[in-house]
């Protein structure tokens, strides 16, 4: 039963791409929809048994699936955001390709099922390549946009690179412990651990755009916005800070470990914070935002509160997704990604009414889920220091900030909508996704801590009455923050807003010194190796020609005195055959000419005479013969009657 939460919704894909062109939208929205909750039923039924299922790979190996502590919530988590994004997708983006799309959104998600249920390093790695591979078909949805393909190149890249900490992880864990399972890695120790940890790490970095990949999140904007919106909220970009959360007991024993997630990961919702609060496009608002909620996860996973990490992904899954999805209705209905030219609440005022509560959630207002989820990170911060609870807080000011910028300026008054009204099934997505978000305000009922705990296998820290209030004055600032900066565009120099410079610091120190290299390796195989090899091609040719001329004249000269003997034997043999083989054949002449005529004489003397001789003899037998024929009977009698008696007297002698 485990199998068929990856199986059916990768096969499902498959036939809605196939089925795509010959169907109407909605009916492709309806099946696309029909195989999201039938993926849900099988999850939550998988789930409440905890069930586990395995397939033998062979020497040792084998495919492992595990529906136990985070996945469990994952592995639901995944098909509930979905359902929404797809219905969204096929009435929100162009009829063109729509069929593709979908499939590959639903293909995505058993990818992502797959990633999340692994029980094993082996298996995790396969659904994190699958992922990968998926998200970048997607982001170049529009392949013949050249300059979208080359986006999709720019985030699958630093992604890929990423990916081989997996592979090196898996590797040494599997020569440590002779297996890959996630349960085996607490006999991992020494060297080996330290490279299991920094493999998973580097792998979950580049996943979930912490510093210094960050960038590659605005390239993957490029895609279709409910693409945006899958990869942004509970699947591709999650995919890290969940294999972290989910390997942190036994990634936690070396050392550096949590002290290295932690700094990663608050410096990264620092700089992410920044960046988006200085963004005027809204995707790309959302984008660096993505990057410094992650960034938060990977706080409470290296304070050693994995938990705490799971519940804001779910809280951030709700609200990302939201968010992205009412920004893509604004874009459409402003003909812009510019959020300084949209205020679209007169014009869409139940799509600004839905966009409120992801803002609220994203700025951790009370009572909404994602304040208490922030609230679990500052606790887990401030365990290991005030210094690191006071980042965290004002990491949580600066998102109060952006998404209040973000909301003013997209769906504030003023506006006006230069496109059609969006269908209902796009707000009925975006307001399902609404109720999502506002229904994990429930996570502020009394006993929410230990019930979250149980439910992720997880850490989850409680924030006391002093913090929660040093967290709720940054999020007052930055509110008046947001609203100030929305009233008025600050000059920033474009390098900073594009990820405070990381780009352009990576061209220079890294892109820039390669090609330059690359260059003057260049020049030197022309000017010095391809030299070189044109010197010793022509001292070769020279060489060659000599030994030619050389060979040449030596086996003329072999040749001519060959031919000379020749020539001398011919002409010896000539006259020995004139002395000796025609006097040969002269004298065997004469002696058959001698024989002849002898055999003539013979002839005429011997055997003519015997012919004659024989003649007469005939002759005389023939006239005895006749004298004998008398005609009288008396005479025959008694010749018949002589023979008798001869013949008796012979037959006597012989006895």
């Amino acid at each position: 039963m485990i199998w068929a939460v990856v199986v059916m919704p990768s096969v499902a894909g498959a036939v809605l791409w196939c089925a795509g062109r010959r169907i109407s939208r909605a009916v492709l929205a309806a099946g696309a929809v029909a195989v999201h909750l039938a993926a849900l039923a099988i999850a939550i039924s998988v789930v409440a048994r905890e069930a586990s299922g395995a397939f033998g790979w062979g020497a040792g190996l084998e495919l492992t699936l595990d529906a136990t502590g985070l996945s469990r919530v994952m592995a639901v988590l995944v098909p509930v955001i979905a359902a929404p994004v797809v219905a969204y997708a096929c009435f929100h983006e162009f009829e063109h390709g729509l069929g593709r799309l979908v499939g590959l959104m639903t293909a995505f998600v058993g990818a992502m099922e797959l990633l999340v249920l692994a029980g094993d390093l082996l298996t995790l790695l396969i659904g994190w390549e699958l992922v990968g591979a998926l998200s970048w078909a997607l982001i170049g949805f529009e392949w013949r946009d050249v300059d979208k393909v080359q986006s999709a190149d720019q985030a699958f890249i630093p992604t890929r690179f990423g990916d081989l900490g997996l592979f090196v992880a898996a590797g040494a864990a599997f020569a440590s412990t002779g297996s890959m399972r996630f349960d085996a890695l607490g006999g991992v120790t020494g060297t080996n651990l330290h490279v299991v940890a920094a493999g998973v790490l580097v792998a979950a970095v580049a996943k979930s755009g912490q510093l210094p990949f960050s960038p590659w999140l605005f390239s993957a904007m490029a895609g279709p916005t409910p693409v945006s919106a899958l990869l942004h909220s509970a699947t591709m970009v999650a995919a890290g800070a969940y294999a972290l959360a989910r390997l942190q007991p036994a990634l936690a024993a070396a050392t550096w470990f949590g002290p290295t997630v932690l700094g990663i990961g608050l410096a990264t919702a620092l700089a992410g914070g920044v960046v988006a609060l200085l963004q005027d496009h809204g995707k790309r608002v959302l984008a660096a935002s993505t990057s410094a909620q992650y960034g938060l996860m990977f706080v409470a996973i290296g304070a050693g509160y994995p938990g705490a990490a799971g519940a804001h992904l779910v809280t951030q899954a709700f609200f990302k997704a939201l968010l992205f999805l009412a920004v893509g209705v604004a874009m459409q209905a402003a003909g812009t990604g510019d959020i300084t030219r949209m205020r679209l609440a007169p014009a869409l005022p139940a799509l600004a009414a839905a966009a409120l509560a992801g803002s609220l959630a994203l700025a951790a207002v009370p009572p909404l889920g994602g304040a208490w989820t922030k609230g679990a990170i500052l606790a887990a911060a401030e365990d290991k220091g005030i210094a690191l609870a006071l980042g965290v807080a004002a990491a949580g000011g600066l998102s109060a900030a952006y998404a209040t910028r973000l909301h003013i300026l997209a769906f504030g008054r003023r506006g006006r909508s230069k496109a059609p009204p969006p269908t209902l099934v796009e707000i009925v997505a975006v307001g399902v996704l609404a109720l999502g978000t506002v229904a994990l305000s429930l996570l502020w009922l009394p006993g929410s801590a230990a019930r979250v705990e149980a439910i992720t296998a997880g850490r989850v820290g409680e924030e006391s009455v002093g913090l929660a209030t040093i967290g709720i004055m940054f999020v007052v600032a930055g509110y008046l923050a947001g609203r100030t900066l929305a009233r008025r565009r600050l000059a920033v120099p474009a390098v900073l807003v594009d990820w405070l410079g990381i780009p352009a610091a990576t061209r220079r120190l890294v892109v820039d010194p390669a090609l330059a290299t690359a260059r003057v390796l260049a020049a030197f195989d022309v000017r010095i190796v391809d030299a070189g090899v044109r010197a010793a091609t022509w001292f070769g040719g020279a060489f060659s020609r000599l030994l030619a001329r050389r060979d040449s004249l030596s086996v003329d000269a072999v040749v001519e005195s060959i031919g000379r003997a020749g020539v001398r034997v011919a002409r010896r043999w000539t006259r020995g055959d004139d002395r000796v083989i025609d006097g040969a054949v002269e004298s065997i002449g004469r002696v058959g000419i001698r024989v002849a005529r002898r055999w003539t004489s013979a002839d005429d003397r011997v055997l003519d005479g015997a012919v004659e001789g024989v003649a007469v003899g005939v002759a005389a037998a023939g006239r005895v013969a006749r004298r004998s024929q008398t005609g009288m009977v008396h005479h025959y009698l008694l010749v018949i009657a002589a023979g008798i008696a001869v013949l008796a007297l012979l037959a006597s002698a012989g006895r």
